[in-house]
């Protein structure tokens, strides 16, 4: 590979593949995936953005020839080394600049296009660069998109206002420079270009590091995007991440919320990225199940399978509660297995049950270890009390959650007040029933009688 050509807009003293302050590359195992599926090996490939610098040498190994376009001066350079080997070119400069005849089979923009130019290029408004992008397009051509959610689970669960602050790449800039806010304003706009999407995929957590990219969040693929979202927010919260997602997905809403999106034109693609990773066959996560029975308070249900999955597990299985499929009678294994003992799988799902808000129908809230011991009686197992431990408080992990929680607290402590209050006052009309005043008159005499004789017997025997 050549070294890098300047074509003008080019950042001297930046680096989208080392940031200081601003995203990372756009990288991650659905990246991967997606390229893998779609790239052919007598293609020509232009990489138009800041990609990660394994996923670009990936590509390189993958097709005949590949192009890069970059901002970055440094990058540019670094690029051109990496790839010395490989047969192609590294343009270093901003899109509007980007001018040539040369046309590409496949061109891979899974960063979106907002990091195509630099501050030099006043404005370039999003529908303007991808016309211009597609226009490198070979008849016949693929073009892989990536585009971030204005507004997605981030801004939902996300409360630390310091992540809102400008970073150093967010130079002034139009508001039409930027990707349409929402999915279907970004159909539109690429329908607009004249361009035919095959397949959209929600992807999660983010384009920087995309783990899972779905055609449809439902079933097993919600749990699978729920997990990835969870993960990149272990941190306060104003709402449970995994539920957030689970509970959008049930609404059939998660596409929508997804925190980004992989377009696909021109080109068939699997409809899980990467393939394996959303498990196939019939059921429901035995986790779910169980938070239906305790916030249904049928406890009936947790009788009949809490020791089923305890037999499970005794039999070889392992895999705690959100870790594990039930189908009807049979459970079986979703990821990998856990070294954990029968008691700690269940103080898992304990903890991840307090942890979630969900309601509990014992007087054991807040406890896990007391949550624990209930649930592990009912499949015939005594958990002993630990040696020394503080009381430990499992709060529910978003704000809202937590706020929802001491509601329902308050409004329990409200009940319980109203029912002492009322057993006061029973007792207040009992003390002054005539009954009750006949049987005092008749018992006082005699504990009068009685307590006489007990002093005078004390007198006697001084």
């Amino acid at each position: 590979m050549t070294r890098s050509n300047l074509v003008g807009g080019e950042m001297l003293n930046w680096s989208d593949l080392h940031p200081v302050d601003a995203r990372p590359a756009a990288a991650g195992p659905a990246a991967t995936a997606l390229l893998t599926a779609a790239l052919q090996p007598d293609a020509a490939v232009l990489i138009a953005g800041p990609h990660a610098a394994d996923l670009t040498v990936a590509v390189a190994s993958q097709v005949s020839s590949v192009d890069l376009l970059v901002r970055s001066a440094p990058d540019a350079e670094e690029l051109a080394e990496l790839l010395d080997d490989a047969k192609g070119q590294v343009f270093c400069g901003s899109l509007d600049r980007f001018t040539g005849e040369d046309r590409y089979d496949v061109i891979v923009a899974l960063d979106g296009l907002e990091r195509l130019v630099g501050p030099d290029t006043a404005t370039l408004p999003w529908p303007d660069a991808l016309r211009l992008l597609a226009s490198r397009l070979r008849p016949g051509g693929r073009l892989l998109l990536g585009a971030e959610n204005a507004f997605g689970f981030q801004r939902l669960i996300q409360p630390d206002i310091t992540a809102a602050l400008p970073r150093d790449e967010d130079w002034g800039r139009d508001i039409a420079d930027r990707a349409p806010a929402g999915l279907k304003p970004l159909q539109a706009a690429i329908d607009g270009a004249g361009l035919e999407v095959a397949q959209t995929y929600a992807v999660f957590p983010s384009l920087i590091q995309a783990d899972a990219a779905v055609v449809s969040v439902d079933g097993f693929a919600a749990v699978v995007a729920a997990r990835a979202v969870a993960s990149r927010n272990d941190g306060p919260v104003l709402m449970d991440p995994y539920r957030v997602v689970l509970d959008a997905a049930e609404a059939g809403l998660a596409v929508e919320l997804a925190p980004a999106w992989y377009f696909v034109i021109g080109t068939s693609a699997p409809a899980v990225l990467p393939d394996g990773v959303v498990p196939a066959g019939e059921g429901v996560l035995l986790e779910e199940h169980l938070l239906m029975a305790l916030r249904c308070d049928d406890q009936a249900e947790l009788r009949r399978v809490i020791p089923e999955y305890v037999a499970w597990l005794g039999a070889g299985g392992a895999g705690s509660p959100d870790n594990v499929i039930l189908d009807g009678a049979t459970y079986r294994l979703f990821g990998e297995p856990q070294d954990l003992d029968v008691v700690q799988h269940l103080a898992r799902f304990a903890r991840r049950a307090l942890e979630s808000g969900s309601r509990q129908p014992w007087p054991a809230a807040a406890d896990p270890h007391q949550l624990t011991a209930r649930l592990a009686s009912m499949a015939g197992l005594t958990v002993p009390e630990p040696e020394f431990t503080p009381d430990e408080v499992v709060r529910p992990r978003g704000s809202a959650e937590q706020l929802a929680t001491v509601a329902r607290l308050a409004d329990e402590l409200a009940h319980a007040s109203a029912r002492a209050i009322l057993f006061e006052g029973t007792v207040s009309g009992i003390r002054r029933s005539l009954p009750y005043r006949v049987g005092h008159a008749v018992l006082n005499p005699a504990r009068v009688i009685r307590r006489r004789l007990k002093r005078v017997l004390r007198k006697v025997r001084r």
